[in-house]
């Protein structure tokens, strides 16, 4: 799926950054220690960078907003994590190691600090040149019908699979009322939704008066990678439309069912397709600082 035909490669960085991974993974475990929010942060920015063109590191310059400053990564906090491990690796192999391969390393640590499963990260991704807000509009929404979803899987050469496994990634972080509001007003709840989980959302997220960052946790363990997203859905009890769609498809419920009863078919599944959606791979250049281009 190399759009540039630069295949990657495990061994990309042995003979020229052969500490990087190292290096990487330590800088994720000191920020997971300090903050128990940043794999949860770190595993959406590689998600949202993968379907954005490996860009979404980009400050904003001047008139042209940056995908970070777009509607959906407002809330993309960990930034600094990506920038201290940058730092340090530049320090160490000037020039060598991509931002885009930095983050999916980084997603991969994330999962792993969770109590997740690991796998070796294909590397040797460029990171891109432009960056536009705009763009942002092409990432799936938390209230995507299951055919927005397929589509916007499809687009990237992932399949319905792919979209079941890497939805379970909503097992780790937090969710901010405006992404399930629509779901839960008393005048056209949504009818898919569990009646008194919908009150217990009400109760968080009232129409009037929210507090400034209110919100809910994806799951009870939103600090844990495991499988408990998939037994919610099946139990009406998940935040996101997009979420309680993927029911709404024969092959994506079968999915879901077969993930909910074996966290080991979950795992398996969720490593092949974070491989897959990984090396959706489309940049040009090894940047300097990940917020700017060279």
């Amino acid at each position: 799926m190399s759009s540039s035909g630069n295949a990657l490669s495990l061994n990309y960085y042995e003979k020229t950054c052969p500490d990087a991974e190292w290096i990487i993974a330590a800088a994720v475990k000191a920020a997971a220690a300090k903050d128990k929010t940043v794999p949860a942060a770190l595993l959406r920015m590689h998600f949202h960078d993968c379907f954005i063109r490996v860009l979404i590191l980009l400050n904003s310059k001047g008139s042209n907003k940056a995908e970070k400053d777009g509607p959906p990564n407002v809330s993309l906090h960990a930034f600094y994590v990506i920038d201290n491990a940058k730092k340090q690796v530049e320090t160490l192999c000037p020039g060598v190691v991509s931002c885009a391969d930095i983050l999916a390393l980084a997603a991969r640590d994330a999962v792993v600090l969770s109590g997740g499963p690991t796998w070796d990260v294909p590397k040797g991704r460029k990171d891109g040149r432009t960056s536009k807000a705009s763009e942002t509009v092409q990432l799936p929404a938390p209230t995507f019908n299951i055919s927005q979803l397929q589509q916007s899987f499809s687009q990237r050469g992932l399949s319905m699979e792919d979209l079941a496994a890497l939805s379970g990634g909503h097992t780790l972080g937090f969710a901010h009322c405006s992404s399930f509001q629509s779901r839960i007003n008393t005048n056209n709840a949504d009818p898919t939704i569990n009646p008194s989980f919908a009150e217990s959302l009400r109760n968080i997220c009232p129409i009037h008066n929210q507090a400034k960052n209110a919100g809910a946790n994806m799951d009870a363990s939103s600090a844990t990678f495991d499988n408990t997203y998939y037994k919610l859905i099946l139990q009406g009890k998940s935040l996101f439309a997009s979420d309680q769609a993927l029911l709404s498809h024969p092959e994506t419920k079968n999915l879901i069912s077969k993930f909910a009863s074996s966290h080991q078919s979950f795992n398996e599944a969720f490593v092949k397709s974070m491989i897959k959606m990984s090396s959706i791979n489309g940049g040009q250049e090894v940047r300097k600082d990940c917020r700017v281009v060279n």
